[in-house]
């Protein structure tokens, strides 16, 4: 068996040595670049059907012996070969142990799979054998996407401020695929610039609506209302509704009363901020607000936009009258954020 650290995945990648090859993991993004990068690493062009063999896995459970037929096949025109498969919904661990007998050294075999548990057949063979080697595909954490971003902004000549790059960060991680075009997609944007700022995270990022409305949200609770009424267009500007944004206020402003409670029960308000467990850069903000606010006023709040949002659905969803009804909502509890008592 050979047992990869984290911090060797991407070196084993670039140049592997062992002739099979198991990639899975919840992160399926990450799955299939690192599947891809395996491959383009094993031969010369991988669009020539000599040098690379793609095979279905539910075609492999039905002919497991093709497996090794295709590792050990000679190109026709020489040079490295690779064989490609995708696992699917049928058990191939007949075949892959068959290929482990007779793995071919000059062919390597990439076996591109999903999130297997330890015990799982598929992942425990490959982490047995000698020679092979099973790579897990975890979602990226900070670390790794911050080293991502860095590295997209090299590739583009590009920096990133830094309440950019604290608003980018929660946009991405789950999928590499996605987290990398999210990046892509942004430095594109960005062309003919030297730096990424907020606002072009604001203005390319899928989730740009849900950007606004924390921005809304937290000028709302802080009392500042230029800021709400600013942010309010942006919102409705990235598409979001008037009744979704009052039933973001209703879940936010509900998380804020729980939060508060736990501070009148003696919890630090930073404490019961991390239990709300928004972004980093939220966090003094809602300290704030959890300071300012008691539970009692918070529960009025919650009421008032509950109202809110009943009378939006009264009006059939008609945007020239809800909207200025949740904009009204919003600025209200920006003059009662001022208030004491």
């Amino acid at each position: 068996m050979v047992a990869l650290k984290a911090f060797q995945v991407d070196a084993f990648v670039a140049k592997p040595a062992q002739p099979v090859v198991l990639v899975f993991g919840p992160d399926s993004g990450l799955v299939r670049e690192r599947a891809l990068a395996l491959i383009r690493a094993s031969v010369e062009d991988i669009n020539d059907p000599f040098s690379l063999a793609r095979i279905d896995g539910d075609d492999l459970a039905s002919e497991p012996t093709r497996l090794v037929e295709e590792a050990n096949t000679i190109p026709l025109f020489g040079g490295r070969r690779a064989v490609w498969v995708k696992v699917g919904s049928r058990n191939i661990v007949s075949a892959v142990e068959a290929l482990l007998a007779a793995a071919s050294p000059d062919c390597r075999v990439v076996i591109e799979a999903g999130d297997l548990r330890r015990n799982a057949p598929l992942r425990a063979l490959c982490e047995r054998a000698k020679n092979a080697v099973a790579i897990p595909c975890y979602e990226d954490d900070q670390k790794t996407l911050d080293r991502l971003i860095d590295a997209e902004m090299r590739e583009s000549g590009l920096t990133i401020a830094p309440e950019a790059r604290a608003a980018l960060l929660p946009l991405l991680g789950g999928d590499r695929l996605a987290s990398r075009s999210e990046i892509l997609k942004l430095a594109l944007y960005a062309r003919g610039q030297t730096r990424i700022e907020l606002d072009d995270v604001m203005a390319v990022t899928a989730d740009a609506s849900a950007l606004a409305l924390d921005a809304l949200l937290d000028a709302a609770f802080a009392g500042r209302t230029a800021d709400v009424e600013f942010q309010f267009t942006k919102a409705r500007t990235a598409g979001t509704t008037p009744s979704a944004i009052l039933a973001a206020a209703i879940r936010h402003v509900a998380a804020l009363h729980r939060a508060r409670l736990a501070v009148e029960g003696g919890q630090s308000a930073s404490g019961a901020a991390d239990e709300m467990r928004m972004h980093f850069s939220r966090k003094p903000v809602v300290e704030a607000a959890l300071r300012a606010w008691t539970a009692a006023r918070l529960a009025r709040a919650m009421s008032q936009l509950t109202e809110a949002a009943l009378e939006t659905r009264r009006q059939h969803a008609r945007a020239d009258v809800s909207e200025p009804i949740a904009q009204r909502a919003l600025l209200s509890l920006a003059v009662q954020a001022r208030m004491r008592g």
